[in-house]
């Protein structure tokens, strides 16, 4: 009952400072929109494609070659492909040359001759596998001409839905990636979760500047009763302070967590424990100065960790070694992992590894504690 007592009381006291409070609460949500807005075009998948204008030549003497190229002209119209026919006396490379197009083909009997533009590389690929596909199914219809004249028939009359009958395309859905405010939210979650570890090392500290740990100690209450009500309050606001910011990038933002939030509020409760009892150890360790020392920690971390910007896979190299010591990159790894990928099972290294050091820290404060008269 009295760590209850003294939980809710260290609840109530961080609730009472406005200051502290709207700051873990309103920088991530700022900071969220800022970098989220700014970095946008970081994070699109889509690349602009200019105009898509085909020069050919036609020199084709084969009937059924003619009549397929010309229901292949007419389907790639309707995608919005310009096909324009060489006039005479007009050089289609020079064209090519002076931009003027973004490919220029002669197509004849004997197969395709391709030019592409070295400016217009972008457009000239998507123009190359679209005449790759063209000669393919040619191909294809000159082989079933062989066995079957009914299947090349129909494979020249319609290039595109005819086709179809015979070969079947399937094509792969990439999986899933963020938005930059999706990144940005989960990036700015697990950042103030680690900031928790500031409330850790104000724990003992703040009563001691008030004079109030005389009291404490005076009380009728065990030393380790007051530490685990503080420790388990301090831990239970910074975790609705990280839900907040979770809840509001969710609802006002619209970013995307996933189908998965009851693992994904496991591993943000275990980076909590592991901040508060990290910032708690440090305290005992390093006095009034290990404020300090974990604001520098904090913003180290967010930085190699992935808080400003996204990190790709740094495999083996020094700089990914560094990095994996964050507990943000760790925790960021996870979540991206269970939220795009669907991959549970990424949650439980993080986990592991939170709770093991929260472990190991709230031991050492333990023993710490003991070994003082006072907190």
């Amino acid at each position: 009952m009295n760590i209850l007592i003294i939980a809710l009381k260290e609840i109530k006291t961080t609730l009472r400072d406005k200051r502290t409070f709207t700051f873990m609460l309103l920088f991530p949500i700022i900071l969220m929109l800022i970098l989220g807005t700014a970095l946008s075009n970081a994070f699109s998948s889509t690349t602009p494609v200019g105009d898509l204008k085909l020069l050919y030549k036609s020199d084709i003497a084969d009937k059924q070659l003619t009549q397929f190229w010309q229901s292949f002209s007419q389907a790639i119209e309707k995608e919005g492909i310009v096909s324009v026919p060489i006039e005479k006396g007009v050089d289609g490379k020079q064209e090519i040359s002076a931009n003027h197009y973004a490919a220029y083909a002669e197509v004849g009997d004997q197969g395709i001759a391709y030019y592409g533009s070295s400016k217009k590389t972008i457009e000239s690929n998507i123009l190359q596998g679209m005449l790759t596909a063209f000669a393919d199914k040619y191909n294809l219809a000159a082989a079933a001409m062989a066995t079957d004249p009914s299947l090349a028939e129909g494979i020249i009359r319609d290039a595109n839905d005819s086709a179809a009958k015979y070969v079947k395309e399937t094509s792969l859905i990439a999986d899933k990636q963020p938005g930059s405010i999706d990144y940005y939210a989960m990036a700015m979650t697990t950042m103030i979760a680690l900031y928790a570890s500031i409330s850790g090392t104000l724990l003992f500290w703040v009563e001691k500047k008030r004079n109030t740990i005389v009291r404490m100690i005076a009380s009728p209450v065990s030393k380790g009763e007051i530490f685990a009500g503080k420790v388990i309050g301090c831990t239970v606001i910074n975790i609705l302070l990280v839900f907040a910011v979770m809840l509001v990038s969710k609802f006002v933002f619209q970013a995307d967590w996933g189908n998965h939030l009851g693992i994904v509020l496991v591993v943000l409760v275990t980076e909590v424990m592991l901040a508060v009892s990290l910032g708690l150890v440090l305290s005992y360790w390093k006095g009034d100065s290990a404020r300090s020392i974990v604001m520098i920690f904090t913003q180290i971390s967010s930085f190699i960790g992935g808080a400003y910007f996204p990190l790709g896979n740094s495999g083996e190299s020094f700089m990914g070694f560094i990095s994996d010591l964050s507990p943000l990159r760790w925790a960021n790894q996870a979540l991206t992992k269970i939220i795009y990928n669907g991959d549970l099972g990424a949650a439980w290294p993080a986990i592991g590894l939170n709770v093991g050091i929260a472990a190991a820290c709230l031991f050492i404060a333990v023993v710490s504690m003991r070994k003082k008269e006072a907190f």
